[in-house]
């Protein structure tokens, strides 16, 4: 059941991108895939959101969407959840709403999961929970050069949020705030005289934080290992994902796979057969 659920995800990848890629793209540019690997359907917000669909979508479990980004770009990508949007895109979320909007035009409220991006001739990204978490999330970085590692968050401190720090709703942990956004102190948000690497240091819950999630930022002067760099990688954004699971984008023609060759080249037999059936079923219709 293991693999067949793992061969799932990357055909339907590739369905979602005969539908919705456009022209080809210039080889420059960096492809997003965005993958709900949730168990109920989340809203992921991205800003600047021109090249993601206006800066926010639905995505059900086990949904995948794709997007192009042009280099130069730099922004912010979260997860929303407990959602509710009218035909209008107005409506409201538990953690992680942009105001009243479906397509965000303004960062994430606290407490959210981020991963952060500059795209440039060598890229850096990070998985950041300085601003608290809501989600499990992974970041992976294929067919790139450089220190290509995965960032992200494979623990889920909803279950472990110390209770001062705890967001419920209807009786549930939906997400876990930041100290500095609880306490709102020099010490926990790194300002004044802690506003420097040498004087702001680990504190009880960041700690917490990191312990959950060693590949993620946990306050604002973490380790400078959390964040990484690659040139010319395509990106994978996996939400409810360990690090360590396998994930495919489609660049060039070509079906790239984090892991081994054969991995991807079993994919890749598969998604082409499952391709060419979807599109002469279309075309019969």
């Amino acid at each position: 059941m293991a693999l067949h659920m793992q061969m799932l995800l990357p055909i339907s990848l590739i369905l979602t991108i005969a539908i919705s890629s456009g022209p080809k793209q210039s080889e420059s540019a960096r492809i997003f895939t965005i993958v709900n690997n949730c168990k109920e359907t989340i809203w992921p917000g991205i800003t600047p959101g021109e090249n993601f669909n206006g800066g926010g979508f639905p995505l059900k479990p086990r949904q995948s969407m794709v997007f192009t980004a042009p280099v130069g770009w730099s922004g912010r990508i979260w997860g929303r959840t407990g959602c509710n949007f009218d035909k209008d895109g107005n409506g409201k979320c538990q953690t992680g709403a942009c105001g009243s909007f479906l397509k965000c035009a303004a960062s994430g409220e606290t407490p959210a999961s981020l991963a952060e991006f500059t795209l440039a001739a060598l890229d850096f990204y990070d998985v950041s929970l300085v601003d608290g978490f809501n989600l499990p999330m992974a970041v992976t970085a294929i067919n790139g050069k450089g220190n290509c590692s995965s960032a992200g968050c494979d623990g889920d401190l909803r279950s472990s949020c110390p209770s001062e720090l705890a967001v419920k709703a209807n009786g549930k942990i939906v997400a876990c705030r930041s100290a500095c956004d609880v306490f709102s102190t020099d010490e926990y948000c790194c300002r004044g005289l802690y506003g420097n690497p040498v004087t702001c240091k680990p504190t009880y819950y960041s700690k917490k934080f990191k312990e959950a999630c060693p590949h993620a930022y946990s306050y604002a002067y973490d380790d400078p290992t959390s964040i990484f760099t690659c040139s010319g990688a395509d990106y994978v954004i996996a939400f409810c994902s360990s690090r360590k699971q396998p994930v495919c984008t489609y660049h060039n023609k070509k079906l790239l796979c984090s892991g081994s060759q054969s991995l991807a080249s079993l994919f890749g037999r598969w998604s082409i057969l499952m391709l060419v059936a979807f599109l002469m079923i279309n075309l019969c219709l």
